[in-house]
């Protein structure tokens, strides 16, 4: 336990405070059990440091983080470091990577049992299916997911600027004063097109030249490393997976032929589906549906799309589609607070109420013209006016 405590310190120490993610301050940490769930690279084990830093002394016995993928666990196990932990006086502890660890949901469950006076926070991949653990840890513990940075979010990251967070009613009731508000502290346009090619994961400041290799690191180790964690996979399988992404990424907004696409990849339409709800679930795909429902059933999406704007720039570069860009921003912002689904009438419909046509400058009411409730979101201005809402507004609501 002595290599991981010394391990921990150092992590901790060196964890920079200057910026926090939106999660961090809806999470509450009194809980005695947390789990939160994300992709890879979005922040995760940051904020665990941040927290611990904020809150123990350094050098604190009374607190320990470990990761579950640590060589130490090759020989160690978990249950064992908590009864350690526990008898040397530990209060919390941190587990990262869970899915990483063979019967970690049992054996979360043991600990929380055992030891009342000790509270967990562990981390997983955004695959993780907490409600359906082997363990019942959906009545023990409170879950939250962490997506990846909001336009909001990355002006503060990138530009040192606080913006509120806006609800969806502020949003189509103010946004002019709104946007006039905030067009003297930035130029929103040149933020925005810096976003949509690198500011959904916060590690793009480490090295923008390289930020799109990175991603695609990022998606190849979803598929190749978090999906057999966390499922039962063949290589071939996961072979199959890769070949599916390839072929969707190539043509967003994908509108999916099932048989078709089963046949191209050589699985069966279950499985094809089946491929589908778990990239969506890992955050790599958006499936939009008539209805959106929350967890993912076995039913054919209307359209699919790449999880978020940088994945677009990451697979096609400068050839990116900007028109697909612009609603995949759309969806994947607007989906993380409110319910995002397919319209017949328009690109998208927002709580099963609000009709939204996405679109440049240029575009015109025709498509809008006989509908309630209905707006564009509209690329390349700075201020809207009416029902036309500049689209990067729509990046302000987490």
């Amino acid at each position: 336990m002595e290599t991981l405590f010394s391990r921990f310190y150092y992590l901790v120490e060196n964890t920079d405070l200057t910026y926090t993610r939106y999660l961090y301050h809806q999470i509450n940490w009194n809980n005695r059990l947390i789990g939160i769930v994300g992709s890879r690279g979005v922040g995760k084990t940051t904020m665990l440091f941040q927290y611990i830093k904020q809150n123990y002394p350094t050098g604190s016995t009374e607190v320990l983080y470990v990761s579950l993928d640590h060589i130490w666990f090759t020989t160690g196990s978990l249950w064992d470091l908590a009864v350690d932990f526990h008898n040397h006086g530990g209060k919390r502890l941190f587990l990262d990577e869970v899915h990483k660890y063979p019967d970690w949901s049992q054996v979360i469950k043991n600990i929380y049992d055992s030891f009342p006076e000790m509270k967990i926070v562990f981390t997983g991949s955004s695959i993780l299916e907490i409600h359906k653990a082997k363990a019942d840890l959906s009545r023990r513990a409170a879950t939250y997911v962490l997506h990846g940075l909001s336009f909001r979010e990355f002006i503060d990251y990138e530009y040192g600027i606080k913006i509120n967070q806006l609800s969806l009613s502020d949003l189509l009731q103010k946004h002019v004063e709104i946007s006039l508000e905030i067009n003297k502290q930035i130029k929103p346009l040149v933020a925005f097109n810096e976003f949509l090619r690198y500011g959904y994961f916060p590690y793009y400041k480490e090295d923008k030249q390289i930020y799109h290799f990175r991603v695609l690191e990022t998606i190849n180790a979803i598929i190749d490393i978090d999906l057999p964690a966390s499922q039962s996979m063949e290589h071939a399988t996961l072979i199959k997976i890769k070949k599916l992404l390839s072929i969707i990424s190539s043509i967003v907004p994908f509108t999916p032929n099932i048989t078709k696409l089963a046949s191209q990849i050589e699985v069966t339409r279950p499985a094809l589906m089946n491929f589908l709800i778990l990239l969506h679930n890992a955050h790599v795909l958006l499936l939009l549906d008539k209805k959106a429902n929350g967890i993912k059933k076995l039913v054919k999406p209307e359209k699919i799309y790449l999880a978020n704007t940088n994945y677009s720039y990451a697979f096609s570069g400068n050839n990116a589609d900007i028109g697909n860009v612009r609603e995949t921003f759309f969806f994947s912002q607007v989906q993380v607070t409110n319910s995002v689904s397919y319209s017949d009438e328009t690109d998208f419909i927002v709580d099963n109420l609000y009709h939204f046509e996405i679109g440049g400058k240029d575009k015109t009411e025709r498509q809008i013209q006989n509908l309630n409730n209905a707006y564009l979101a509209k690329d390349n201005i700075e201020t809207g006016w009416g029902n036309h809402i500049p689209l990067w507004m729509f990046g302000l609501m987490y």
